[in-house]
Parts: C-alpha cells; structure tokens; sequence
C-alpha cells in the first residue's frame, strides 16, 4: 500500500518531468514562432526579458513575499511559544532557524518564502495561532520548513520563470501576426497563412497550458511538503488535524493576493467545489486528499 513516504519519492520524480516538459514545451514554441514570422530572435529576447525580471524576484523574494502579505517581525516576547517551536523544528530538520513573522488576520494560515535557508522566512496568521494547539502549530511549522529544505522556493520561481517565457512569446506572436509581419513568398500566401493561424491558436492555448502545469507543479511540491513535515515531527496527526481545522474557516485572507496565494499552505483563494476543472486550477491539493496521505501512515 502506498504510503507518505513513497509519495515523497514519487512526487520529487513527477516535478522534475513535469520541469523538463516545461523546458520542451517552451523550446517547442520559440522555434515555431520565430520560424513562421521569419524572427528567431523572439526566442532569445522573451527568454532575457523573463530571465532578468525572475531573477530580481527570486533574489528579493522574501522582501517582496513579506510587504506584499502586510507580515511584521513576530516580537521574541510576545510569540515566544512560536519562536521555541519554529528554532527546535529548524534545529532537527538541520536548517538554520528563518526569520518569523505574524500577519494580524483571523483567517488561519502560513506561508515560508526566501530564496535559500539563509535568508528564509516563516510566516503566520494570529487567527492560526488562535485556533491550533502545539502540536498542529508543530505540524503546520514543520510544512512550511519542508519547503525551505526542499528548496521549493527555487522550483515555483523556475516555473514561474518558464510560464513567464510562454507568455512572453506567444503575446509577441499575436501582436506581431496581426501587425502584418512573418515570412513572405516561397510557401504562398496560402501556406502562410495555415502556418500563421495554427500559431495564433498554439499562442492562445499556450498560455493556459503553462499555467496548468505551474499549478499541477505546485500541488506536487504542496504533497512533498506534506510528506516532509510528518518526517520532521514523526506525528502526521498533528498537521492532519491542522490541515483539517484551516480548511473549515470562512474567514477570508485581507491581504489575499495571486501572486503569492501557491505560498500559503492553505490556498485563499480555494474554491469548496470539488470538480475535475476546479482541481485543475488550484495552487493546492484538495484538503480532503492531503488529510487521507497523512491518514495512511497512522
């Protein structure tokens, strides 16, 4: 029977197929762009812009993550609890203790953001201290670590990085077959113009490919981190049980913003409906499924 821990394995394997897809995809669609518009520098340019843009925002990601969440430095006095747990959890999982910040909401929730151990940071709503005792604090804590140790910071913003590119040159695609350009003459009118629509519909579909696979990446590192954080605490229970009381509020995240919502360890922004499409649009796993993994080790 599959458990927490083979999911683990599987789903490091799954990311990287998913990563080397992306890269494919990406390489796939630059070629073809630039082939029919007679323009192979639509490649080059797409992948410096994105490049230069995600690298300024993964070299400052836990600034822009902190302002953009309202987060403030916890106070060592006031959240000395949250301190003692987070600096032992850090201490067992061999990671250097990250900086800890409250967010004053009473929606329950976390996030950890940074772009390597040295410079992380673990964030936390008051409503989650509210309504958690230690043992699911310890649970949600030990999550949000996984994704510093797990380094899934690097692995969203390459994504982010990847969808980036495909946004990039189909936009330029569009924009540059309905001002006029592309290749003339040798094919005819005719084998031009196939060439150019199936790229129109290969630049309005590629966007929302991408996307998927960004999510369907995301929910992937969300499992792992799962399956990390129950390693950490050895009592699966604990972030079970937290997972289960989080996903039952209907208090709404005030600083709930997309560009960050993949970070949170419960999405606010997730829909209560359970359909194939919806699933496919979530930046998480579907709470119910998380709690039943974490189950299978009991």
């Amino acid at each position: 029977m599959a458990t927490l821990y083979t999911h683990k394995d599987s789903n490091i394997a799954k990311t990287w197929v998913l990563m080397i897809t992306f890269l494919i995809v990406i390489i796939a669609l630059g070629w073809f762009f630039g082939y029919v518009l007679n323009e192979p520098a639509i490649l080059y340019l797409a992948v410096l812009i994105a490049i230069i843009m995600n690298i300024t925002s993964y070299w400052y990601s836990d600034k822009i993550v902190v302002r953009i969440s309202g987060a403030k430095p916890a106070d060592l006095n006031e959240y000395k609890e949250l301190h003692r747990v987070v600096e032992n959890l850090a201490i067992t999982a061999g990671l250097p203790k990250p900086r800890v910040y409250v967010i004053l909401d009473s929606s329950p929730n976390a996030f950890a953001t940074g772009r390597d151990p040295a410079h992380a940071v673990v964030a936390v709503t008051t409503g989650l201290l509210n309504i958690l005792d230690r043992t699911e604090l310890e649970g949600v804590i030990a999550h949000e670590l996984s994704h510093i140790g797990n380094r899934d910071i690097l692995v969203s913003t390459v994504a982010v990085v990847l969808v980036g590119f495909v946004v990039l040159i189909s936009d330029f695609f569009l924009r540059f077959s309905f001002l006029g350009g592309g290749r003339g003459g040798d094919n005819g009118g005719q084998a031009r113009g196939v060439l150019v629509l199936v790229g129109i519909v290969l630049a309005i579909l590629a966007p929302i490919v991408a996307m998927l696979m960004q999510l369907a990446i995301s929910r992937k590192r969300e499992f792992l981190a799962d399956a990390s954080g129950a390693l950490l605490t050895r009592y699966p229970e604990g972030l079970a049980s937290a997972l289960a009381k989080i996903s039952q509020t209907e208090l709404p995240l005030k600083k709930a913003n997309h560009a960050i919502a993949h970070l949170y360890i419960s999405d606010p922004y997730a829909s209560k409906k359970t359909g194939l499409l919806t699933k496919m649009f979530q930046t998480h796993p579907p709470v119910g499924e998380r709690i039943a993994v974490l189950a299978d080790t009991r």
